[in-house]
């Protein structure tokens, strides 16, 4: 195995950057397995979704084999695209190199000659470039020729293919080809079920060189000929193929095509042909002009792409020496958020009712969102969106966040009539499986919500979180009425025993739990505080003091409505009778892992201390955490939960990142404490145990599910089962490999949590109030972004002494307060700023004994805090 963190080479961007040298940005390699890891180089309007041998596999599940491919959304363009040279293909790599917005590939040499491929999306273009370097280390010149195989499968991101939805992938459109003006191009002019004229679906395959000549056909999946066409298999004694056996599925109507190229390549020297590929879902003439803009200097386009990406990489650029790889994960993690940031416009908002129908409900011109996961999640979700607001302000990536909390709002509206019901998921092109207000019986005749509770009573919170980082007045005025009518909506509809804790579904999809969920509510009580803050800083006074008069009747009742003494833990959700069910789901960690901002003052968790403290202790278990040789990260649900008693043993990115965050509201920052949860999710991205030290799949990308093993008997039952590795997993098996979410537990724990950066921009003040781990000398963050400027922190320990040095002169504050966290039951000695003695105040929180003293927000500053 060899993963290591190399520097690609500066290049010039001599026409597109006035010849600035583009900084150097970090690499990761792999050399093991690759024909079974999934990888992704991406933009905001395509993606080339492949394996990291640099061949493309039949995947995916929505659509069952076609989630892979090169893809501009909301349309598929090409199942697969090969090179071949001297009328051999290139066989598969024999290294795979992750970097900042594009991916790369060494391939074994063909007639003496290196080879090369570097995939990469340039933003905003609908379409990919894959560039071949050929490279010649004789002294002569060499004449080759290039053939470029391409299969196309045009259709759009939905429908899917589950049994029984109308329309559905297998009205799935044959593709016809053609070769024109020395491109490949392909077509789907079919109609579907609900459409009400024929599509115009267009991809183009060319260069910005001239092919000798060029053919259509069947087939052309290069070295795999007329390729493997897989069909799921219902037989349980028969195994599933893994995706290196399939390069189509079920639904495949594509056709293929050829193009031959004649290449000098000089003696010494090198040449790159750049092959392109351009779509649209509306024209011709739209295809054509994408394939234009990518032609044209592909190599400056990269640069141009590098050079972005490095410049996302300096938002909170941290420094953690006791932890390097929980810092890495936050450089990585960056990245993976860009990559997920995606744009789709003239959307066409239909109802699916899970795939029951395709009704027209409306339009929306135009959506930017941070997709929740790749392969089968890259379309816009609230929920997913809700957390992962926490890693995007964190690490400086503003605009996104707040594009996706516009489309939400958005297309909830036109689907929702304005009720304050917001939306589950979004594909592409607006199609919406889950997530409008209406209710249809369940096989009881029960009527059961077409949407989910958590997500409305999160999107105030959300909204709230993006307003204190930016200190974007006009965002929280658009955003205000939205959000007033999320917790009415709640009030007047969710809550019909009048006890104050909505009802309805929650995060977790599972059965046997009561109407009354614990996110719900936990999340509910934070929405109505955040909702206060924000209306009174608009004058609303009479909605602020009503909303923070729910708040505040709740959290009276909480701990005594929710809490179960002899497990711990809190109930999961209520029965009928208000008693809690504790089920043992993940949602559990919720009260611990939530921030609430009340009279002024930012508050790190509901739970109170010895509840909590407990509760996140409980979760360190073997019956709620895993164990190696499995991620160590936390279980959806802990031994004997769930509704049949069972536990559910897989480990999610997100339930670990919350156990992460809750362990840090606590002050509970040890190995065995946050660190153990921070090191689940960063380990997958670089080392994880069950892979033999290997990424999960692509270097540097967070997944959505770990490998993991249950826990021994007598904990679990003997047949208990884990997650293995993706890696290990069939073509329709697979989690995700990519996914959002779970960067929450990393960003934020060590941004808002260890550096202790706490702003209120809404209000123009910031306090600065550090925890270093017990174990670890300091923790440093620079360029953390606050609004329109940034601050730098370095906070340290050494013994019983406490030091923060910060610099907000670029901080968009009045008023600043810097201070440090000492441990629960601790005293304060003495207090200096800047050399001179302080005066100070205390507050105890869950976290510990907060030191703060004012200060002058325009200048660099130390303070040390000596513990009695």
């Amino acid at each position: 195995m060899r993963l290591r963190e190399a520097v690609a080479g500066a290049v010039t961007i001599a026409a597109l950057a006035a010849g600035a040298a583009q900084a150097e940005t970090p690499e990761l390699s792999l050399d093991q397995r690759l024909q079974d890891r999934r990888e992704v180089a991406a933009g905001t309007r395509a993606q080339v979704l492949g394996f990291e041998d640099g061949r493309f596999y039949a995947h995916g599940w929505h659509t069952t084999g076609e989630m892979g491919g090169i893809i501009s959304p909301p349309l598929k363009l090409l199942d697969s695209i090969y090179f071949g040279v001297n009328d051999q293909w290139v066989g598969p790599a024999t290294e795979f190199k992750s970097g900042w917005g594009y991916v790369r590939y060494e391939l074994p040499p063909i007639d003496g000659v290196q080879l090369r491929r570097t995939d990469f999306v340039p933003n905003g273009t609908r379409g990919a470039l894959l560039g071949l370097k050929l490279t010649n280390a004789m002294k002569n010149s060499k004449h080759v020729n290039v053939m470029v195989d391409a299969h196309s499968e045009l259709m759009t991101q939905y429908p899917w293919g589950f049994e029984g939805t109308t329309p559905n992938a297998s009205d799935n459109v044959p593709d016809t080809g053609a070769f024109d003006d020395g491109r490949l191009v392909f077509r789907d002019t079919g109609k579907l079920p609900g459409e009400d004229r024929n599509h115009s679906y267009t991809a183009i395959v060319g260069s910005n060189r001239t092919p000798v000549d060029g053919e259509t056909g069947p087939g052309h999946y290069g070295p795999f000929g007329d390729g493997r066409r897989c069909i799921p298999d219902t037989d349980p004694d028969t195994p599933d193929p893994m995706p290196s056996e399939c390069d189509d599925g079920p639904f495949g109507r594509g056709t293929g095509g050829r193009l031959h190229y004649q290449i000098d390549i000089p003696g010494n020297g090198s040449t790159t042909i750049w092959i392109a590929v351009a779509g649209s879902e509306n024209s011709v003439a739209e295809a054509r002009a994408e394939l234009a803009e990518l032609t044209d200097h592909p190599a400056a386009q990269l640069a141009v792409k590098r050079a972005k990406r490095e410049a996302l990489g300096r938002w909170s650029k941290v420094e953690l020496p006791g932890d390097p790889l929980l810092q890495d994960s936050i450089d990585w993690g960056k990245q993976n958020l860009a990559d997920l940031t995606q744009v789709a416009k003239d959307l066409e908002i239909r109802w699916t009712n899970e795939g029951k129908q395709w009704t027209l409900e409306g339009a929306v011109p135009r959506i930017k969102w941070v997709g929740a996961g790749f392969p089968d999640y890259p379309w816009l979700f609230a929920v997913d969106g809700e957390y992962t607001a926490h890693a995007s302000v964190t690490l400086g990536q503003f605009g996104p966040i707040k594009a996706h909390m516009r489309a939400i709002r958005d297309v909830s509206d036109v689907l929702n009539d304005g009720s304050g019901v917001v939306v589950h998921e979004v594909v592409a092109d607006g199609s919406v499986w889950h997530g409008k207000g209406t209710y249809t019986p369940d096989a009881a005749g029960n009527l059961v919500p077409d949407f989910n509770t958590d997500e409305i009573v999160k999107f105030p919170g959300a909204v709230a979180l993006i307003w204190r980082w930016t200190g974007d007045d006009g965002f929280r005025h658009e955003m205000l009425d939205f959000t007033r009518r999320n917790l009415e909506y709640v009030r007047e509809h969710l809550d019909e025993d009048a006890d104050g804790w909505p009802e309805g579904n929650g995060n977790v999809e599972r059965p046997g739990m009561g109407e009354e969920k614990l996110d719900n509510s936990v999340y509910y009580i934070r929405g109505l505080y955040d909702f206060a803050d924000m209306a009174r800083s608009a004058g609303q006074t009479a909605n602020a003091d009503a909303a923070e008069a729910r708040a505040d009747q709740l959290v009276s009742k909480f701990d005594s409505t929710w809490w179960i003494e002899a497990d711990q833990q809190y109930g999961d959700s209520l029965d009928e009778n208000n008693v809690p069910i504790n089920q043992k789901h993940w949602i559990g960690v919720d009260p611990m892992e939530v921030e609430l901002y009340v009279d002024g003052e930012f508050v790190p968790g509901l739970a109170p201390f010895a509840h909590g403290n407990a509760a996140v202790a409980t979760r360190e278990s073997p019956c709620y955490s895993g164990e190696r040789p499995g991620n160590r990260g936390l279980f959806h649900t802990g031994c004997g939960g769930g509704p049949e008693g069972k536990g559910e043993f897989a480990i999610f990115s997100l339930n670990s990142g919350v156990q992460a965050v809750g362990e840090g509201n606590y002050g509970r920052l040890g190995d065995e404490q946050q660190r153990r949860y921070t090191d689940a999710n960063a380990e997958t991205q670089f080392s994880e145990p069950a892979t033999g030290d290997t990424p999960d799949e692509q270097p540097g990308a967070m997944p959505e599910i770990m490998p993991s093993v249950p826990p021994p008997p007598p904990l679990a039952a003997p047949d208990a089962t884990g997650t293995p590795p993706n890696i290990d997993r069939c073509w329709t098996c697979r989690s995700m490999f990519m996914q959002a979410w779970g960067h929450y537990g990393t960003a934020w724990s060590v941004v808002h949590q260890q550096l202790g950066v706490r702003p209120h921009l809404g209000h123009r003040f910031l306090e600065v109030v550090p925890q270093v781990p017990a174990d670890q000398p300091s923790v440093q963050g620079a360029d953390i972004r606050l609004g329109g400027g940034s601050a730098d922190v370095l906070a340290a320990h050494d013994g019983n002494r406490y030091t923060t040095t910060t610099d907000t002169s670029a901080a968009p504050v009045e008023d600043y307060f810097i201070g440090h966290t000492l441990p629960r039951g601790a005293t304060v000695a003495s207090v200096l700023l800047d050399g001179a003695p302080a005066e100070y105040k205390t507050r105890v929180t869950n976290r510990g004994l907060e030191v703060r003293v004012p200060a002058d927000p325009g200048e660099r500053h130390v303070l040390v805090v000596t513990a009695g």
